[in-house]
């Protein structure tokens, strides 16, 4: 912590106003975030399309009263602090790098390309009874990730566990600076977020810039490249290196790997001792990252038997917060394997952007944080008063111990409970409905068991959707645009199937300018779910225009007939200036005003008060199609005229709009004044130097029902189409035609992915479930997982294979195939 009257002369910059003095205990980089203002510093991060510093007068109203600024005004805010400095996050890492500065503890820095995370967890698992350990919450390892996480260091801490992650060169310098680790661990290394730099040894040697100064580092020296960069590294920073591998001489010799259905049991030489742990999985990758955490504890000096003990109880890490559609009309949020209260703050957060239901409920478990007892809790209450939470469901001894202080509050209803068995038990009797849920509990209550009662009952087939992989995508758009160019967000068709209320609750949040939707029914369940943006309406049918006109819809006219339809009802309704999306054909000839209608549009819409046009906008017929772009220009041509000339003589400016997806890649020079994102916005570009900056944002999952194993020459499947050639095994798998997975994929056209390989349909598409040739693989179970469509298959393959479109793979995802929804 630091007192705010102390910060100017820490950083050696200019102190324009002074206030009270306080002890800073939260920094605030994001204004709609808030939690404990009066205790805070807002630091406003500016980028080229957005001044955060226009937020300070909402974050002083809201109680912040210590401000980093870096552009000069008039400030009126009594009684705050004010510090100018030249760049407000060069600053604040600063803050924090004296504020590290003030601890001797030992600091674990941990990066890599994967693993990250659960390495961190881990360790903390495994070294929790040795030391009261502070870490990064969730996977917070960026510029601005790092320092929330190192400010929360405190005196009675004995451990830091901090991750570091890069995207760019000349980034880790200033991460190390902050985290100043004596012990550092490089995971491994990889091809993701290779983008910033030049080659895989540019990469290596950019996140070697963390370890400049510890004493210890430890890695797996199998990696050739990374091996060759850490020995250079070495030459100019020396340090202990402390090694492990499967191949080589290493101060942890791998000399076994045994695995079984749901194990692994690692043998290694150690100090010339032979040793030995069971971990409780055998995915490769989590075998890799157990022996990193195996090392480091060995390192620490921990006794071998104690590791060997923990590591057996080592619990999977959920990498992520998931949304999921619970019963009674539920929004369930499941976090439901770690309760500390930085990642309390993360969730809740998470759980204020489910507008859907006015009504928000946390079930929450005991939490463990040593060092503190009343006041712990004393802080979950006012975090839980702040975000406005309407009632606290706690579970075990110590909320039950410290009940008094939430019964104290007026604001917040709350239950307690003494173990999870005996919640599921109430809530057999006390159906919960119309709600947001957040259930977060540490491991030993298996709140998992919650998570599962309250979920509503789909089958097994998943369509996973990564938020922040949408929210990634948003960005990489609109780095493309100009500063004011705004964007309208296409989600129509239950956002290309990505379901409508999520993806419109996480935009919303992220502050796009406009939605659009097919139809009114799609834009009234986004009004009743909380959707408060502008949307458009693109085929508001006549019949509808009184729902349009009730909801604050917005609908797009396209004739004369639906312009005369909404001017008539505006008229009895006694609408002024009410908003309207005229439509242009400039050659799509789909929908949309001819050129020779203007003149008649011109005089109806001068001769009424009740409609104004807010934006006017047309289609490109082939903007992703290098052999059409003289049409498209000739299109923006058509269209730069056509909305002048409306423009001129109604005597007012609207906003104008031409581009979707791949128009904004290819075509800059048509934005105009807004562009509509569409396919991108979920990942999929025809540009491929875009197409590598975005983010796979929907994955089909499903499962293998069964196994068994059919003769050659015999079929498998209607009409006997699937005729086996050699003995064959068959998986089985319950996703079929009526999920979205077209006929047309089967007899071996369509694959899906099992177990890292890759395998064709077999015989006819079913209905519910499809047949796969599953004998090239190996180690492949009942239950295993397939993909469909992910990491590996994309989007882009199934529609060839089925030769369509993308757009018809994704809108086909019927709605009973259960959407899951997620953040990292």
């Amino acid at each position: 912590m630091i007192k705010a009257s102390q910060i100017s002369s820490i950083l050696s910059c200019e102190l324009l106003q002074e206030g009270h003095d306080f002890w800073i205990d939260n920094i605030l980089f994001d204004s709609r975030k808030i939690s404990h203002p009066q205790s805070s510093i807002f630091v406003p991060i500016n980028t080229e399309r957005r001044n955060a510093h226009r937020f300070i007068q909402a974050m002083y109203d809201a109680g912040v009263r210590c401000f980093f600024v870096s552009i000069q005004d008039n400030y009126n805010l009594a009684d705050a602090w004010i510090i100018q400095v030249n760049n407000t996050l060069d600053a604040c890492q600063q803050m924090v790098a004296w504020h590290r500065a003030q601890f001797t503890l030992p600091v674990i820095g941990i990066t890599g390309s994967n693993g990250k995370t659960i390495v961190k967890e881990w360790l903390n698992q495994l070294l929790e009874n040795n030391f009261d350990i502070v870490r990064s919450p969730k996977s917070y390892n960026s510029q601005i990730g790092v320092p929330l996480s190192v400010w929360q260091i405190q005196t009675h801490h004995t451990l830091g566990i901090f991750e570091a992650g890069i995207s760019q060169a000349d980034e880790m310098e200033r991460l190390e600076k902050m985290i100043q680790p004596n012990i550092g661990i490089f995971t491994n290394i990889g091809e993701q977020h290779a983008e910033g730099f030049l080659n895989v040894k540019h990469k290596i040697n950019e996140k070697l810039n963390l370890f400049k100064h510890v004493k210890q580092l430890i890695y797996n020296c199998d990696y050739e490249e990374l091996h060759e960069c850490v020995t250079l590294f070495v030459s100019k920073y020396p340090t202990q290196l402390i090694t492990w591998s499967k191949k080589m001489p290493a101060d942890l010799q791998i000399v076994s790997l045994l695995k079984s259905k749901s194990q692994s049991i690692i043998q290694g030489v150690y100090k010339d001792e032979q040793i030995e742990i069971i971990i409780p999985f055998t995915d490769d990758a989590y075998i890799e990252d157990s022996i990193h955490c195996w090392l480091t504890a060995l390192t620490l000096g921990l006794p071998h038997a104690q590791i060997g003990q923990s590591i057996k109880k080592l619990a999977p890490i959920a990498m992520r917060l998931e949304v999921l559609k619970g019963k009674n009309n539920c929004t369930l949020i499941n976090d439901s394997y770690s309760s500390d209260i930085s990642s309390l703050n993360i969730a809740l957060d998470l759980l204020l952007q489910q507008n859907q239901h006015k009504q928000k409920i946390v079930i929450l478990s005991d939490i463990y944080q040593s060092g503190k007892d009343d006041e712990l809790y004393e802080e979950v209450l006012d975090l839980l008063l702040q975000k406005k939470i309407d009632r606290l469901i706690g579970v075990g001894e110590m909320f039950l111990k410290h009940k008094s202080i939430f019964a104290a509050a007026q604001k917040i209803k709350s239950d307690f409970f003494l173990n999870t068995d005996t919640l599921l038990y109430y809530l057999e009797e006390h159906q919960i409905a119309d709600t947001s849920i957040l259930i977060k509990g540490a491991r030993k209550f298996e709140f998992e068991k919650i998570s599962r009662d309250l979920q509503e009952r789909i089958h097994q087939t998943i369509l996973e959707i990564n938020l922040d992989a949408l929210i990634h995508n948003y960005k990489v758009y609109q780095n493309l645009l100009k500063k004011d160019t705004k964007i309208m967000a296409m989600v129509k068709a239950f956002s290309y199937g990505s379901g409508s209320v999520e993806v419109a609750n996480k935009l919303q949040f992220q502050g796009v300018d406009y939605l659009a939707v097919a139809y009114t029914d799609e834009g009234i369940a986004l009004r009743k779910n909380g959707i408060h943006l502008p949307i458009m309406i693109m085929n508001a049918d006549e019949h509808s225009y009184e729902e349009v006109i009730e909801y604050k819809l917005e609908p797009e006219i396209y004739n004369f007939r639906t312009l005369e339809k909404f001017i008539d009802l505006a008229t009895v309704h006694e609408l002024v200036a009410y908003p309207i999306h005229i439509k242009l054909d400039t050659g799509m000839h789909r929908l949309g005003f001819d050129e020779h209608d203007l003149a008649e549009l011109i005089q109806i819409l001068k001769h009424q008060i009740s409609l104004k046009i807010v934006t006017v906008f047309s289609h490109l017929t082939g903007s992703e199609e290098i052999g059409l772009d003289d049409f498209s220009k000739e299109q923006a041509k058509r269209f730069t005229q056509m909305s002048e000339q409306l423009e001129s003589a109604l005597g007012y400016s609207f906003i104008k709009h031409l581009c979707n997806s791949s128009g904004i890649t290819r075509h800059p020079e048509m934005h105009f004044d807004m562009v509509r994102l569409g396919l991108g916005l979920y990942g999929i570009d025809g540009s491929k130097k875009v197409s590598k900056q975005l983010h796979i944002v929907s994955k089909l999952k499903t499962v293998i029902s069964q196994i068994k194993l059919v003769p050659a020459n015999e079929t498998v499947g209607y009409n006997r189409k699937g005729v086996l050639k050699r003995d064959t095994k068959i998986g089985t798998v319950c996703v079929g035609y009526a999920d979205g997975i077209a006929r047309r994929l089967g007899n071996g056209v369509g694959k899906m992915m099992v177990n890292n390989t890759l395998v064709p349909i077999v015989g006819n598409v079913c209905m519910d479930m499809c047949m796969l040739d599953i004998t090239d693989v190996s180690e492949v179970n009942e239950g295993d997982a397939v993909e469909v469509f992910g990491d590996h298959i994309t989007v882009n393959h199934l529609a060839e294979w089925a030769d369509t479109i993308p757009y018809e793979i994704l809108t086909s995802i019927s709605q009973r195939v259960k959407r899951v929804y997620f953040e990292e």
